[in-house]
């Protein structure tokens, strides 16, 4: 696999990291085509998925054989198989990546890593030099971007889960609240785990509106967490939230989340939290998206403290799950900041 890594010499590195752009745009369009849906258990012919994606054959066929040497599908005589990558490219595999990678490659997403130049010069996202409203009024006005986005958080999410459940005990809370939960991914997989537990799950009306809940013990329940009061419960999940807002607007949520709390509630931050004695480059990578595309940023733990405890939670813990996520625990303390 062709990779940058510590061992190379300092040009190959920069030669290397430079043209990885090829590289990610190469899976955004291979994602787009559905080529992995056209590929089953037996080799496919490149003049098959080419007929089959309304691609041109060889030019198909170049960028598959890039992919391959990255793992991401096999390369056999005059056609493709699979990898355990590549199912990953496909609709229907239940931890499936092609939305995700389609998000990435979604034009304001990429226009604003386009300009990461105007990010780093004024701190400022650049997405309002694509979308002036910001990304999340951009994909509210984006019905199809909007969609796009929720299949890749809750594919994205599927792989994390596990890591979550097999770390946390949520059995201990009676109510569960999750904040900004999307479309519940994470808390239908602890109810699932928990069958004495309730879960709240609270997003825009815009979310809400389009979930199938189908199950009893899931409440759905529309509003702004900016706006509108949060509900009452016992835990408070906020996965991939924080992250998403500068520090004004962090905290804002979590005051939210603080009023709504009683005293020996617990908030848990699920995210990539920073670690500087053990540098992870799917964080920083993290970083620089949440830089050009939303104004939010990945924190270390001692900054989710102190964001925590001016809105009145102490005690909180970082904990790892094995995965690239980690968990940061509070607790509701005294009375709401």
């Amino acid at each position: 696999m062709s990779t940058a890594t510590p061992t190379m010499q300092p040009h190959e590195i920069i030669w290397t990291l430079t043209n990885h752009v090829f590289v990610s745009r190469a899976v955004h369009v291979v994602a787009e085509l559905g080529v992995a849906d056209h590929i089953a258990d037996e080799i496919v012919s490149v003049k098959a998925l080419a007929s089959a994606c309304a691609a041109d054959a060889e030019a198909l066929d170049r960028v598959l054989h890039l992919l391959s040497t990255y793992g991401i599908f096999d390369r056999r005589d005059d056609g493709y198989v699979h990898t355990d990558a590549s199912r990953l490219l496909q609709s229907e595999h239940p931890m499936s990546m092609r939305a995700y990678a389609r998000m990435i490659g979604m034009p304001v997403i990429r226009a604003s890593l386009d300009q990461l130049e105007y990010s780093v010069r004024t701190g400022a996202p650049a997405t309002q030099l694509v979308a002036a409203e910001g990304l999340w009024p951009y994909l509210v006005a984006h019905a199809d971007e909007r969609e796009i986005f929720g299949q890749a958080m809750t594919g994205k999410a599927a792989a994390d889960t596990a890591a979550v459940l097999g770390t946390y005990d949520f059995g201990r809370f009676d109510t569960i609240a999750d904040i900004g939960g999307g479309r519940g991914h994470l808390l239908r997989a602890i109810l699932d785990t928990t069958p004495t537990s309730e879960g709240i799950l609270f997003d825009l009306p815009g979310v809400i509106e389009t979930l199938e809940v189908g199950r009893d013990r899931l409440t759905p329940r529309a509003g702004d967490f900016f706006v509108d009061p949060l509900p009452t419960a016992d835990a408070y999940i906020l996965m991939e939230v924080i992250h998403d807002w500068p520090d004004a607007e962090a905290a804002a949520i979590l005051r939210a989340v603080r009023r709504a709390a009683s005293p020996g509630a617990r908030v848990l931050i699920i995210e990539n939290v920073l670690d500087d004695t053990s540098p992870d480059p799917r964080g920083h990578t993290l970083d620089v998206i949440m830089l050009a595309c939303t104004g939010g940023r990945e924190r270390t733990g001692t900054a989710l403290d102190g964001l925590l405890k001016a809105a009145g939670f102490s005690d909180s813990t970082v904990i790892n799950t094995g995965g690239p996520l980690r968990i940061v625990e509070a607790v509701a303390a005294g009375q709401a900041n």
